[in-house]
């Protein structure tokens, strides 16, 4: 199905390419230069950005919205409700979720209860530059922050502050990463394992620094 605005208003990139066994439905944006993959389905009104990659398989909701420059590999699942910045990577086989108590059925009635967002329906937003690891599960209403990493197999469960590593059942702090991605080191501990919010931190890669400010991890600028 062709989408009913594929959106090109970057002459320098080219225009977005849908795999012909891609489900695209009418209403749905999707941003030049994005890629949509084998078998992938997505719903109407959703929007996805400039310069994505949305991998095989991958179910995207209705009223989602993606930024510009993010990465969806296979078998990922973007229920309603979910907000995708710019630059963030979603790794193969991630589930979000939207509802802290769901049922099948509208218990007033006992019959199969309707798909339709509700009161209940809570929002996640996963901030600039994330990553989520593969086979993630992220719980309903949760805010994932700007350049965080969330460890393979982790259920998320509460909000993940700026930069923060975290991994687990459920995912818990276990350092910080530098925007490049690379483990910290800290003035505290050797990096990695730093559950507090170190004073200083300095990135071996690309020598980025970092401060604490407000309680949460920032760049040296």
């Amino acid at each position: 199905m062709t989408p009913s605005r594929v959106t090109d208003s970057d002459s320098n990139l080219p225009a977005a390419r849908i795999h012909p066994t891609a489900i695209v439905e009418e209403g749905a944006e999707i941003g030049a230069g994005t890629c949509v993959w084998d078998n992938v389905h997505v719903r109407a009104p959703t929007k996805i950005g400039r310069r994505c990659i949305v991998g095989g398989k991958t179910y995207i909701a209705y009223g989602v919205t993606i930024g510009d420059g993010v990465k969806l590999n296979a078998n990922v699942y973007v229920c309603t409700g979910i907000r995708i910045d710019d630059r963030v990577m979603v790794s193969a086989g991630v589930t979000f979720t939207n509802d802290r108590f769901p049922r099948a059925f509208d218990s007033s009635t006992m019959e199969l209860a309707a798909s339709d967002p509700t009161e209940e329906t809570l929002e996640t937003v996963v901030h600039t530059g994330a990553t989520i690891g593969a086979s993630a599960v992220i719980g309903p209403g949760i805010h994932i922050g700007r350049f965080a990493m969330v460890g393979m197999g982790s259920v998320v469960t509460a909000d993940i502050p700026d930069h923060a590593l975290v991994y687990g059942n459920p995912a818990r702090i276990h350092g910080w990463v530098c925007v490049c991605g690379l483990p910290l080191e800290t003035a505290d501990t050797q990096a990695t394992r730093a559950r507090t919010v170190p004073q200083r931190a300095v990135c071996l890669r690309c020598k980025r620094r970092y401060k604490v400010d407000g309680g949460s991890l920032t760049e040296n600028t």
